[in-house]
């Protein structure tokens, strides 16, 4: 095969949509560049949830089993409201007997995608501590121009596929129709694994909206596998998050106000949150809400965060982030003849995989946010009595639990976590 004719393909942002992309795209005997601003690989985050829709992309991928070496099992989320009354109660068995999470670590998300890279190491160039700033697309190519260790880089590539996440200024203007901060955040942290309370649930505490608190299992960290992990996310208005927990008063208070609604997670929360002096690793996590006309055109195309940011009260940003890259991978494919792609088919059949689902997850995180992050009097009041009809109902119990899978493709439809994991790579459709 002529060296030269392959197509080639860059990648801006090595987050989880921009590696599994690589991999996808490489697997396709496709020439990969991937440029990180960063100048090394080295996640900051707290702890996530692997949802089926994700996980049928790690199958697909081939790296299911090295993420489950080190990944929690979680077979479902548990609310529990101040007096107790369990508010949500969703499983994923609801869904499918064979379905489950998997609680990660961001840390072990890279290093399980990045190791599969390496495999593709004839085919994807690494370009680390790359700053690209500006896209110039012809037709017959599109150039890539920014830094690269702090000097002028540029280079030109057939396509260019921007995954820098929810800021992005590389996405085009015109594209854009939702660019904005959420006004809530949260706080996050990593600690020991909790073992007071089912070690297998996503565990989450509301009281009225303006309350909330999650504990998810993480599973361990590549280099110490032994240490299971826990992550605590603290929900609060962004612009509280800089004067959390500040002294060793805010903290004692902090955990009385947990203690007077939970006591048993407060109990243990004792034990593993350090007081402020010892300046435990408590880290702000900022949201924005990113809509998109559309994900690809011509050269470029969006995927990830920087096409679909929005609030993490689903759950879905790193499913949403695989599925993005599996859809592109399928769509190439589907685009491809010899070394031409067609770009018209490309985008075509890539907004087919992707659209209907994107408009589905980012209305109902629109809808469900104030919910559970606000100051609305009424926000909590109208989703604990809304919730607790709705889990009565066999029928809506069970679509809130294929909701949560990351495998609702509509309102009244959904994706096969078959047709995700075992579409053939091979196979031209």
């Amino acid at each position: 095969m002529n060296q030269n004719n392959i197509p080639k393909f860059a990648i801006v942002g090595a987050g989880t949509a921009g590696l599994a992309a690589a991999i996808l795209l490489a697997q396709q005997h496709i020439h990969v560049t991937l440029f990180e601003k960063a100048a090394a690989l080295e996640p900051v985050g707290a702890g996530l949830l692997l949802q089926p829709s994700g996980l049928a992309v790690f199958e697909h991928l081939g790296v299911l089993e090295d993420a489950l070496k080190l990944g929690a099992l979680v077979t479902g989320l548990e609310g529990q409201l101040a007096n107790g009354f369990k508010l949500v109660d969703s499983h994923y068995v609801q869904a499918h007997p064979d379905f489950y999470g998997l609680g990660i670590h961001r840390a072990t998300l890279c290093h399980v995608l990045e190791k599969k890279c390496h495999e593709y190491a004839e085919l994807i160039t690494w370009h680390m501590n790359t700053d690209i700033e500006r896209l110039d697309e012809s037709s017959h190519e599109i150039r890539v121009i920014g830094t690269q260790h702090q000097e002028y880089f540029e280079d030109v590539f057939d396509h260019v596929i921007i995954a820098n996440g929810a800021r992005s200024q590389l996405r085009p203007r015109q594209w854009v129709k939702v660019d904005q901060a959420y006004p809530w955040g949260a706080k996050w942290t990593i600690v020991p694994e909790c073992l007071t309370l089912d070690t297998q649930i996503l565990h989450q505490f509301y009281d009225r909206a303006k309350i909330m608190m999650g504990i998810l299992p993480t599973g361990a960290i590549p280099n110490q596998p032994q240490q299971r992990l826990s992550s605590i996310f603290w929900s609060l208005p962004g612009n509280q998050l800089g004067g959390f927990l500040p002294d060793q008063h805010a903290r004692s208070e902090w955990l009385k106000e947990i203690s007077q609604r939970w006591k048993p997670a407060a109990d243990w929360l004792e034990q593993v949150i350090a007081n402020p002096e010892e300046k435990q690793q408590w880290l702000s996590a900022n949201y924005r809400d990113v809509v998109l006309s559309k994900f690809g055109e011509g050269r470029i195309g969006i995927i990830g965060d920087a096409a679909h940011a929005m609030s993490p009260q689903l759950g879905q940003g790193a499913n949403m982030a695989l599925l993005d890259a599996w859809a592109l991978g399928q769509a190439v494919r589907h685009a491809r003849d010899n070394q031409t792609i067609d770009r018209v088919k490309l985008w075509q059949h890539y907004h087919q995989h992707r659209k209907s689902s994107t408009d589905f997850y980012q209305f109902l995180s629109r809808l469900l946010t104030p919910l559970y992050q606000s100051d609305l009097w009424w926000a909590g009041t109208l989703r604990d009595f809304s919730f607790s009809w709705m889990y009565r109902i066999p029928y809506f119990r069970k679509e809130m639990a294929i909701t949560v899978t990351g495998l609702k493709s509509g309102m009244l439809s959904q994706m096969k976590y078959q047709d995700i994991a075992h579409s053939s790579l091979n196979q031209k459709k």
